[in-house]
């Protein structure tokens, strides 16, 4: 919608009685902000997760560490290797995160953005919030996907085959010479899987705790809020966001833990989680639910708290908001 279009819808809307139907022009220089803050956000957070990352992996494809806990395969893996193996991956987790957590935050707002204007007016925007929400989410995180994919690759090749190569970049060359896009991409479909769902917890849920925070208040009362207070909502909005975030995403992270693990028949990747489901059942699909909750309730809390202080250090200006309190879209 263009700067004359604004202006003629917001005259029509005064003129029939209605508020006027604004949406914020991002420009580029917007979209390099969000992508910043999101690239900074989801490195720093899943970059201090390698060393979990890295144990955790090596207790899904290492048959002698099968039956470890998190911590007692953390102390194998030192005593065997040294600390420094902890942080096996992690130019790969840097790398693929930087880009997949720009793609993801700058494509919410901007899907958001669209779906907005789709709607057309305030009310249908406000009615049709969650569809909106669950649109832009996973349609950002597809694209995200696309580049994150790879990386992953590489860091699961990395982490499971010591000796695979010395680093992200020999790493990634070895896996496209030997096998090609196919092998590149062989996990697009689970990561999908996995990072869709993960994506509507973490954004929708995230944006209806801040409705539910906001919507009492007054416009006075929101301007003068405190920096305390903020941090409170956003932490609180956080945690809520990332409990949904992985109980969402449960199934399909235990799925693909066991594609990795080798485990399922032979055939397509539909095929094999589709057989995989049903040997594990509701129960299994669920099992570690409690301790993947917690851990998934900080990295999202952490976020966004980091994804809001990087925005406004780089005075980038906030989301589209469609919260029902004012039922109006606003910057």
């Amino acid at each position: 919608m263009s700067n004359s279009e604004t202006v003629k819808t917001a005259k029509a809307a005064i003129a029939s009685g209605k508020p006027p139907f604004v949406v914020p022009q991002f420009t580029a220089k917007d979209y390099t902000s969000f992508f910043l803050a999101g690239a900074v956000c989801c490195t720093v957070t899943h970059g201090a997760m390698t060393p979990i990352d890295v144990v955790k992996t090596r207790i899904q494809v290492d048959p002698a560490m099968a039956r470890m806990s998190l911590l007692s395969g953390g102390r194998r893996i030192i005593a065997q290797e040294g600390a420094s193996a902890l942080l096996t991956g992690f130019g790969p987790t840097a790398v693929g995160y930087l880009v997949q957590g720009g793609a993801k935050f700058a494509g919410y707002e901007f899907w958001k953005k669209q779906f907005v204007q789709i709607a057309g007016d305030q009310e249908s925007a406000v009615k049709y919030r969650t569809a909106i929400y669950l649109g832009a989410s996973s349609v950002a995180e597809f694209f995200a996907d696309i580049l994150l994919t790879p990386l992953e690759a590489t860091r699961i090749r990395l982490v499971s085959q010591r000796g695979y190569a010395t680093g992200l970049m020999t790493g990634f060359a070895r896996l496209a010479r030997e096998e090609g896009l196919a092998g590149l991409y062989a996990g697009f479909l689970p990561i999908l899987c996995k990072q869709i769902p993960y994506a509507i917890g973490q954004f929708t849920v995230n944006e209806f705790c801040h409705e539910l925070a906001f919507r009492n208040m007054s416009e006075e009362t929101k301007r003068t809020l405190s920096g305390p207070a903020k941090f409170s909502i956003s932490l609180g909005s956080g945690i809520i966001a990332g409990f949904a975030a992985a109980v969402l995403s449960q199934p399909a992270d235990t799925l693909l833990s066991q594609i990795n693990k080798g485990h399922g028949p032979q055939g397509s990747m539909p095929y094999r989680l589709k057989v995989l489901a049903q040997q594990a059942g509701f129960r299994g699909l669920f099992a570690g639910l409690g301790p993947r909750m917690i851990m998934t309730a900080g990295l999202v809390a952490g976020q966004f708290l980091l994804y809001g202080a990087v925005k406004d250090a780089l005075s980038a200006p906030p989301g589209l908001e469609i919260h029902k309190e004012n039922s109006a879209a606003k910057v």
